[in-house]
Protein backbone atom coordinates (compact mmCIF):
# COMPACT_ATOMS: atom_id res chain seq x y z
CA UNK A 1 0.00 0.00 0.00
CA UNK A 2 1.41 3.41 -0.99
CA UNK A 3 2.37 5.62 1.94
CA UNK A 4 1.14 9.23 1.80
CA UNK A 5 3.82 11.75 0.95
CA UNK A 6 4.98 13.77 3.96
CA UNK A 7 6.72 17.12 3.79
CA UNK A 8 8.14 19.63 6.25
CA UNK A 9 5.74 22.14 4.68
CA UNK A 10 2.70 20.23 5.99
CA UNK A 11 2.96 21.39 9.63
CA UNK A 12 4.13 24.84 8.51
CA UNK A 13 1.04 25.46 6.39
CA UNK A 14 -1.27 23.90 8.99
CA UNK A 15 -0.06 25.80 12.04
CA UNK A 16 0.66 28.88 9.93
CA UNK A 17 -3.02 29.14 8.93
CA UNK A 18 -4.22 28.93 12.51
CA UNK A 19 -1.39 31.20 13.62
CA UNK A 20 -2.81 33.88 11.32
CA UNK A 21 -6.21 33.44 12.98
CA UNK A 22 -4.66 33.91 16.42
CA UNK A 23 -2.60 36.88 15.28
CA UNK A 24 -5.56 38.95 14.07
CA UNK A 25 -7.38 39.56 17.37
CA UNK A 26 -4.27 40.53 19.34
CA UNK A 27 -3.34 42.98 16.55
CA UNK A 28 -6.39 45.12 17.42
CA UNK A 29 -8.63 43.00 15.20
CA UNK A 30 -6.30 43.37 12.17
CA UNK A 31 -7.97 46.66 11.26
CA UNK A 32 -4.84 48.72 10.59
CA UNK A 33 -2.82 48.76 7.33
CA UNK A 34 0.18 46.91 8.76
CA UNK A 35 -1.89 44.09 10.27
CA UNK A 36 -4.08 43.79 7.15
CA UNK A 37 -0.91 43.49 5.07
CA UNK A 38 0.43 40.72 7.32
CA UNK A 39 -2.90 38.89 7.12
CA UNK A 40 -2.97 39.07 3.32
CA UNK A 41 0.73 38.38 2.82
CA UNK A 42 0.64 35.53 5.31
CA UNK A 43 -2.26 33.78 3.58
CA UNK A 44 -0.59 34.25 0.17
CA UNK A 45 2.68 32.79 1.49
CA UNK A 46 0.88 29.79 2.99
CA UNK A 47 -0.92 29.16 -0.31
CA UNK A 48 2.42 29.32 -2.15
CA UNK A 49 3.87 26.79 0.31
CA UNK A 50 0.93 24.49 -0.35
CA UNK A 51 1.59 24.70 -4.10
CA UNK A 52 5.29 23.92 -3.56
CA UNK A 53 4.32 20.97 -1.41
CA UNK A 54 2.10 19.61 -4.22
CA UNK A 55 5.00 20.00 -6.65
CA UNK A 56 7.27 18.06 -4.29
CA UNK A 57 4.73 15.24 -4.10
CA UNK A 58 4.55 15.09 -7.89
CA UNK A 59 0.76 15.31 -7.99
CA UNK A 60 -1.96 17.77 -7.07
CA UNK A 61 -4.33 16.48 -4.41
CA UNK A 62 -7.15 18.89 -3.58
CA UNK A 63 -9.77 18.18 -0.95
CA UNK A 64 -12.97 19.65 -2.28
CA UNK A 65 -15.56 21.52 -0.25
CA UNK A 66 -19.13 22.42 -1.23
CA UNK A 67 -18.36 25.95 -0.04
CA UNK A 68 -15.84 26.53 -2.80
CA UNK A 69 -18.64 27.06 -5.34
CA UNK A 70 -20.38 29.97 -3.54
CA UNK A 71 -16.99 31.44 -2.59
CA UNK A 72 -15.84 31.48 -6.22
CA UNK A 73 -19.23 32.84 -7.29
CA UNK A 74 -18.88 35.70 -4.83
CA UNK A 75 -15.43 36.57 -6.18
CA UNK A 76 -16.76 36.35 -9.75
CA UNK A 77 -19.41 38.91 -8.78
CA UNK A 78 -16.70 41.17 -7.35
CA UNK A 79 -14.78 40.75 -10.61
CA UNK A 80 -17.90 41.82 -12.49
CA UNK A 81 -18.08 44.96 -10.35
CA UNK A 82 -14.45 45.78 -11.10
CA UNK A 83 -14.37 44.93 -14.80
CA UNK A 84 -17.85 46.19 -15.60
CA UNK A 85 -17.49 49.50 -13.81
CA UNK A 86 -20.24 48.70 -11.31
CA UNK A 87 -18.35 49.94 -8.27
CA UNK A 88 -18.57 53.49 -6.96
CA UNK A 89 -14.94 53.38 -5.79
CA UNK A 90 -12.73 50.97 -7.70
CA UNK A 91 -9.73 51.20 -5.36
CA UNK A 92 -11.79 50.40 -2.28
CA UNK A 93 -13.45 47.42 -3.96
CA UNK A 94 -10.07 46.07 -5.07
CA UNK A 95 -8.69 46.56 -1.55
CA UNK A 96 -11.64 44.71 0.00
CA UNK A 97 -11.40 41.97 -2.63
CA UNK A 98 -7.81 41.25 -1.55
CA UNK A 99 -9.05 40.77 2.01
CA UNK A 100 -11.69 38.30 0.88
CA UNK A 101 -9.09 36.43 -1.15
CA UNK A 102 -7.02 36.08 2.03
CA UNK A 103 -10.08 34.75 3.90
CA UNK A 104 -10.66 32.24 1.13
CA UNK A 105 -7.01 31.19 0.95
CA UNK A 106 -6.88 30.60 4.71
CA UNK A 107 -10.09 28.56 4.64
CA UNK A 108 -8.73 26.58 1.67
CA UNK A 109 -5.50 25.75 3.51
CA UNK A 110 -7.49 24.61 6.56
CA UNK A 111 -9.65 22.30 4.43
CA UNK A 112 -6.53 20.78 2.83
CA UNK A 113 -4.50 20.35 6.01
CA UNK A 114 -6.94 19.58 8.84
CA UNK A 115 -7.09 15.82 8.47
CA UNK A 116 -6.08 14.05 11.67
CA UNK A 117 -7.93 13.61 14.95
CA UNK A 118 -4.74 14.51 16.80
CA UNK A 119 -4.73 17.88 15.04
CA UNK A 120 -8.30 18.56 16.17
CA UNK A 121 -7.37 17.82 19.77
CA UNK A 122 -4.28 20.04 19.54
CA UNK A 123 -6.34 22.90 18.09
CA UNK A 124 -8.97 22.48 20.81
CA UNK A 125 -6.32 22.93 23.48
CA UNK A 126 -4.67 25.78 21.55
CA UNK A 127 -7.86 27.79 20.99
CA UNK A 128 -9.15 27.12 24.51
CA UNK A 129 -5.90 28.33 26.07
CA UNK A 130 -5.74 31.29 23.69
CA UNK A 131 -9.31 32.35 24.42
CA UNK A 132 -8.77 32.00 28.16
CA UNK A 133 -5.61 34.15 28.06
CA UNK A 134 -7.26 36.87 25.94
CA UNK A 135 -10.35 36.87 28.19
CA UNK A 136 -8.22 37.07 31.34
CA UNK A 137 -6.23 39.93 29.83
CA UNK A 138 -9.49 41.71 29.01
CA UNK A 139 -10.74 41.24 32.58
CA UNK A 140 -7.55 42.61 34.13
CA UNK A 141 -7.47 45.50 31.67
CA UNK A 142 -11.11 46.42 32.37
CA UNK A 143 -10.56 46.39 36.14
CA UNK A 144 -7.48 48.59 35.85
CA UNK A 145 -9.50 51.25 33.96
CA UNK A 146 -6.50 52.37 31.94
CA UNK A 147 -8.53 53.37 28.87
CA UNK A 148 -5.63 52.20 26.69
CA UNK A 149 -5.02 49.15 24.55
CA UNK A 150 -2.54 46.95 26.40
CA UNK A 151 -2.17 49.84 28.89
CA UNK A 152 0.04 51.60 26.33
CA UNK A 153 -1.88 52.84 23.32
CA UNK A 154 -4.71 55.37 23.21
CA UNK A 155 -7.05 54.92 20.20
CA UNK A 156 -7.01 57.90 17.85
CA UNK A 157 -10.80 58.01 17.43
CA UNK A 158 -11.77 56.85 20.88
CA UNK A 159 -14.02 53.87 21.48
CA UNK A 160 -15.24 51.46 24.11
CA UNK A 161 -12.09 49.44 24.68
CA UNK A 162 -12.30 45.84 25.82
CA UNK A 163 -9.40 43.45 25.53
CA UNK A 164 -7.37 44.06 22.36
CA UNK A 165 -10.34 45.63 20.55
CA UNK A 166 -11.28 49.30 20.34
CA UNK A 167 -14.96 48.28 20.09
CA UNK A 168 -16.32 46.04 22.85
CA UNK A 169 -18.87 44.56 20.43
CA UNK A 170 -16.10 43.13 18.30
CA UNK A 171 -14.44 41.59 21.34
CA UNK A 172 -17.77 39.95 22.18
CA UNK A 173 -17.95 38.65 18.60
CA UNK A 174 -14.56 36.98 18.99
CA UNK A 175 -15.59 35.27 22.23
CA UNK A 176 -18.89 34.12 20.72
CA UNK A 177 -16.84 32.09 18.25
CA UNK A 178 -14.20 30.85 20.70
CA UNK A 179 -16.23 29.98 23.81
CA UNK A 180 -18.12 27.02 22.23
CA UNK A 181 -14.82 25.23 21.55
CA UNK A 182 -13.87 24.42 25.17
CA UNK A 183 -17.55 24.13 26.15
CA UNK A 184 -18.31 21.38 23.62
CA UNK A 185 -15.03 19.67 24.52
CA UNK A 186 -15.98 19.71 28.21
CA UNK A 187 -19.38 18.17 27.44
CA UNK A 188 -18.06 15.48 25.10
CA UNK A 189 -16.69 12.08 26.03
CA UNK A 190 -13.17 13.15 25.05
CA UNK A 191 -12.66 15.25 28.19
CA UNK A 192 -11.97 13.55 31.51
CA UNK A 193 -11.02 14.69 35.01
CA UNK A 194 -8.81 17.80 35.13
CA UNK A 195 -9.11 18.41 31.39
CA UNK A 196 -12.89 18.65 31.60
CA UNK A 197 -12.65 21.01 34.57
CA UNK A 198 -10.07 23.23 32.87
CA UNK A 199 -12.11 23.36 29.65
CA UNK A 200 -15.27 24.29 31.58
CA UNK A 201 -13.43 27.05 33.43
CA UNK A 202 -11.95 28.42 30.19
CA UNK A 203 -15.41 28.44 28.56
CA UNK A 204 -16.96 30.10 31.61
CA UNK A 205 -14.35 32.87 31.72
CA UNK A 206 -14.74 33.56 27.99
CA UNK A 207 -18.53 33.56 28.21
CA UNK A 208 -18.49 35.83 31.26
CA UNK A 209 -16.43 38.47 29.48
CA UNK A 210 -19.05 38.67 26.73
CA UNK A 211 -21.44 40.04 29.36
CA UNK A 212 -18.81 42.02 31.25
CA UNK A 213 -17.78 43.76 28.02
CA UNK A 214 -21.19 45.41 28.01
CA UNK A 215 -22.03 44.30 24.46
CA UNK A 216 -25.80 43.90 24.33
CA UNK A 217 -25.61 42.27 20.90
CA UNK A 218 -23.06 39.85 22.31
CA UNK A 219 -25.33 38.96 25.23
CA UNK A 220 -28.22 38.20 22.89
CA UNK A 221 -25.98 36.21 20.53
CA UNK A 222 -24.52 34.06 23.31
CA UNK A 223 -28.00 33.45 24.74
CA UNK A 224 -29.05 32.14 21.32
CA UNK A 225 -25.98 29.89 21.23
CA UNK A 226 -26.92 28.38 24.58
CA UNK A 227 -30.53 27.97 23.50
CA UNK A 228 -29.39 26.07 20.40
CA UNK A 229 -27.10 23.85 22.49
CA UNK A 230 -29.81 23.10 25.05
CA UNK A 231 -32.31 22.29 22.30
CA UNK A 232 -29.83 19.82 20.78
CA UNK A 233 -29.28 18.17 24.17
CA UNK A 234 -33.01 17.92 24.82
CA UNK A 235 -33.77 16.55 21.36
CA UNK A 236 -31.03 13.93 21.65
CA UNK A 237 -32.04 13.09 25.26
CA UNK A 238 -28.56 13.19 26.66
CA UNK A 239 -27.65 11.91 30.11
CA UNK A 240 -28.21 13.64 33.43
CA UNK A 241 -24.43 13.80 33.86
CA UNK A 242 -24.21 15.97 30.77
CA UNK A 243 -26.98 18.22 32.05
CA UNK A 244 -25.11 18.58 35.35
CA UNK A 245 -21.92 19.51 33.50
CA UNK A 246 -23.75 22.21 31.54
CA UNK A 247 -25.37 23.39 34.77
CA UNK A 248 -21.96 23.63 36.44
CA UNK A 249 -20.70 25.73 33.52
CA UNK A 250 -23.62 28.12 33.88
CA UNK A 251 -23.17 28.35 37.66
CA UNK A 252 -19.47 29.22 37.27
CA UNK A 253 -20.33 31.81 34.63
CA UNK A 254 -23.05 33.41 36.73
CA UNK A 255 -20.75 33.41 39.75
CA UNK A 256 -18.03 35.23 37.83
CA UNK A 257 -20.57 37.72 36.51
CA UNK A 258 -21.97 38.43 39.95
CA UNK A 259 -18.51 38.79 41.46
CA UNK A 260 -16.98 40.99 38.78
CA UNK A 261 -19.97 42.70 37.19
CA UNK A 262 -22.36 43.47 40.00
CA UNK A 263 -24.92 46.22 39.59
CA UNK A 264 -23.31 47.70 36.50
CA UNK A 265 -23.87 44.49 34.54
CA UNK A 266 -27.47 44.28 35.75
CA UNK A 267 -28.17 47.80 34.53
CA UNK A 268 -26.53 47.07 31.18
CA UNK A 269 -28.65 43.95 30.67
CA UNK A 270 -31.78 45.81 31.71
CA UNK A 271 -31.06 48.45 29.08
CA UNK A 272 -31.37 45.92 26.22
CA UNK A 273 -35.14 46.30 26.12
CA UNK A 274 -35.20 50.07 26.45
CA UNK A 275 -32.44 50.50 23.87
CA UNK A 276 -34.24 48.24 21.41
CA UNK A 277 -37.45 50.22 21.89
CA UNK A 278 -35.59 53.50 21.34
CA UNK A 279 -34.04 52.21 18.11
CA UNK A 280 -37.35 50.95 16.78
CA UNK A 281 -38.99 54.29 17.51
CA UNK A 282 -36.41 56.27 15.55
CA UNK A 283 -32.83 55.65 16.69
CA UNK A 284 -29.68 56.25 14.67
CA UNK A 285 -29.37 52.64 13.57
CA UNK A 286 -32.91 52.69 12.24
CA UNK A 287 -32.02 55.81 10.24
CA UNK A 288 -28.96 54.05 8.81
CA UNK A 289 -31.15 51.06 7.90
CA UNK A 290 -33.63 53.26 6.06
CA UNK A 291 -30.84 55.06 4.22
CA UNK A 292 -29.20 51.75 3.35
CA UNK A 293 -32.42 50.34 1.91
CA UNK A 294 -32.73 53.48 -0.21
CA UNK A 295 -29.20 52.85 -1.50
CA UNK A 296 -30.14 49.26 -2.32
CA UNK A 297 -33.19 50.28 -4.36
CA UNK A 298 -30.95 52.37 -6.64
CA UNK A 299 -28.58 49.44 -7.42
CA UNK A 300 -30.49 46.28 -6.52
CA UNK A 301 -28.69 43.76 -8.76
CA UNK A 302 -24.91 44.01 -8.25
CA UNK A 303 -24.77 46.74 -5.62
CA UNK A 304 -22.51 49.73 -5.22
CA UNK A 305 -19.28 47.78 -4.91
CA UNK A 306 -17.61 45.66 -2.26
CA UNK A 307 -16.28 47.77 0.63
CA UNK A 308 -17.65 51.13 -0.56
CA UNK A 309 -20.46 51.64 1.97
CA UNK A 310 -18.59 54.19 4.15
CA UNK A 311 -17.55 56.15 1.06
CA UNK A 312 -21.00 56.30 -0.57
CA UNK A 313 -23.19 56.57 2.52
CA UNK A 314 -22.65 60.32 3.27
CA UNK A 315 -24.58 61.14 0.08
CA UNK A 316 -27.64 59.32 1.46
CA UNK A 317 -27.37 60.14 5.18
CA UNK A 318 -30.69 61.55 6.43
CA UNK A 319 -29.53 62.82 9.83
CA UNK A 320 -26.90 65.24 11.06
CA UNK A 321 -23.78 63.93 12.74
CA UNK A 322 -20.19 65.05 13.03
CA UNK A 323 -19.13 61.40 13.32
CA UNK A 324 -18.00 59.25 10.41
CA UNK A 325 -20.36 56.31 9.76
CA UNK A 326 -17.88 53.60 8.84
CA UNK A 327 -20.36 50.70 8.62
CA UNK A 328 -24.07 49.96 8.42
CA UNK A 329 -24.11 48.36 11.91
CA UNK A 330 -25.86 45.44 10.22
CA UNK A 331 -23.72 43.05 8.18
CA UNK A 332 -26.72 41.83 6.17
CA UNK A 333 -27.73 45.34 5.16
CA UNK A 334 -24.15 46.23 4.25
CA UNK A 335 -23.86 43.13 2.07
CA UNK A 336 -27.15 44.01 0.38
CA UNK A 337 -25.95 47.55 -0.36
CA UNK A 338 -22.47 46.61 -1.53
CA UNK A 339 -23.18 43.37 -3.42
CA UNK A 340 -26.84 43.75 -4.34
CA UNK A 341 -29.42 41.01 -4.56
CA UNK A 342 -27.01 38.65 -6.34
CA UNK A 343 -24.47 38.89 -3.53
CA UNK A 344 -27.17 38.34 -0.92
CA UNK A 345 -28.35 35.19 -2.73
CA UNK A 346 -24.78 33.87 -2.80
CA UNK A 347 -24.54 34.50 0.96
CA UNK A 348 -27.76 32.52 1.56
CA UNK A 349 -26.43 29.70 -0.65
CA UNK A 350 -23.21 29.67 1.39
CA UNK A 351 -25.02 29.50 4.75
CA UNK A 352 -27.51 26.84 3.65
CA UNK A 353 -24.60 24.57 2.69
CA UNK A 354 -22.86 25.20 6.01
CA UNK A 355 -25.88 24.31 8.14
CA UNK A 356 -27.01 21.36 6.02
CA UNK A 357 -23.56 19.77 6.08
CA UNK A 358 -23.07 20.44 9.78
CA UNK A 359 -26.51 19.06 10.72
CA UNK A 360 -25.60 15.67 9.24
CA UNK A 361 -22.65 15.35 11.64
CA UNK A 362 -23.99 16.96 14.82
CA UNK A 363 -26.35 14.07 15.66
CA UNK A 364 -23.36 11.97 16.83
CA UNK A 365 -21.31 14.73 18.42
CA UNK A 366 -20.94 12.98 21.79
CA UNK A 367 -19.08 10.00 20.32
CA UNK A 368 -17.67 11.32 17.05
CA UNK A 369 -14.93 13.90 16.61
CA UNK A 370 -16.51 15.06 13.35
CA UNK A 371 -19.78 15.80 15.10
CA UNK A 372 -18.18 17.55 18.06
CA UNK A 373 -16.07 19.71 15.74
CA UNK A 374 -19.13 20.60 13.65
CA UNK A 375 -21.16 21.47 16.76
CA UNK A 376 -18.51 23.80 18.19
CA UNK A 377 -18.05 25.53 14.83
CA UNK A 378 -21.81 25.81 14.22
CA UNK A 379 -22.47 27.38 17.62
CA UNK A 380 -19.78 29.99 16.97
CA UNK A 381 -21.16 30.69 13.49
CA UNK A 382 -24.70 31.03 14.83
CA UNK A 383 -23.61 33.51 17.49
CA UNK A 384 -21.83 35.80 15.06
CA UNK A 385 -24.73 35.64 12.58
CA UNK A 386 -27.15 36.76 15.28
CA UNK A 387 -24.78 39.51 16.41
CA UNK A 388 -24.43 40.67 12.79
CA UNK A 389 -28.02 41.89 12.96
CA UNK A 390 -26.89 44.62 15.37
CA UNK A 391 -23.21 45.22 14.61
CA UNK A 392 -20.52 44.83 11.97
CA UNK A 393 -18.28 42.03 13.23
CA UNK A 394 -17.80 40.67 9.71
CA UNK A 395 -16.23 43.98 8.65
CA UNK A 396 -13.42 43.32 11.16
CA UNK A 397 -10.75 41.22 9.38
CA UNK A 398 -9.73 39.15 12.43
CA UNK A 399 -13.33 38.16 13.20
CA UNK A 400 -14.25 37.63 9.55
CA UNK A 401 -11.27 35.34 8.93
CA UNK A 402 -12.16 33.18 11.94
CA UNK A 403 -15.82 33.09 10.89
CA UNK A 404 -15.07 31.80 7.38
CA UNK A 405 -12.66 29.18 8.69
CA UNK A 406 -15.32 27.94 11.14
CA UNK A 407 -17.76 27.74 8.23
CA UNK A 408 -15.25 25.67 6.26
CA UNK A 409 -14.72 23.33 9.22
CA UNK A 410 -18.46 22.92 9.84
CA UNK A 411 -19.05 22.01 6.17
CA UNK A 412 -16.12 19.58 5.76
CA UNK A 413 -16.85 15.96 4.99
CA UNK A 414 -16.31 13.55 7.94
CA UNK A 415 -12.62 12.73 8.05
CA UNK A 416 -11.56 12.41 11.70
CA UNK A 417 -11.15 8.99 13.29
CA UNK A 418 -12.02 7.24 10.02
CA UNK A 419 -8.55 5.82 9.33
CA UNK A 420 -8.46 4.12 12.72
CA UNK A 421 -11.93 2.64 12.14
CA UNK A 422 -10.92 1.32 8.71
CA UNK A 423 -7.77 -0.22 10.25
CA UNK A 424 -9.78 -1.89 13.00
CA UNK A 425 -12.30 -3.24 10.49
CA UNK A 426 -9.50 -4.59 8.27
CA UNK A 427 -7.91 -6.31 11.30
CA UNK A 428 -11.22 -7.97 12.17
CA UNK A 429 -11.67 -9.23 8.61
CA UNK A 430 -8.12 -10.61 8.50
CA UNK A 431 -8.62 -12.31 11.87
CA UNK A 432 -11.87 -13.85 10.69
CA UNK A 433 -10.19 -15.03 7.49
Amino acid sequence: MRQPYRSLLDPITFYGAFGLLLFGPVAFGATEPWSIFLLEAGSALLFLMWIIRQAQAGEVMVSSSPLFAPMLSFMALVGLQLLGGHTAYRYQTLRSALLYVSYGATAFIVVQSLRRTSKVKSLTILFSAYGFVVATLALVQSMSSSGKLYWLRTPRSGGWIYGPYVNHNHYAGLMEMLAPIPLVFALSRYAHGPRRTMAAIAAAVMASTIFLSGSRGGMVAFAVEMAVLVSILVRQRKSKQLALALGAFLVISVGLLAWLGGGQLTRRMASIRTEARAELSGGTRLDITRDGLKMFTLKPIVGWGLGVFPDVYPEFRSFYSDLFVNAAHDDYLQLLVEMGGLGFIVMLWFLVIVYRRAAKKISKWMHDVNGATALAATLGITGILVHSLFDFNLQIPANAALFYVLCAIAAMEPRFGLARRRHSHRSEVEAAA
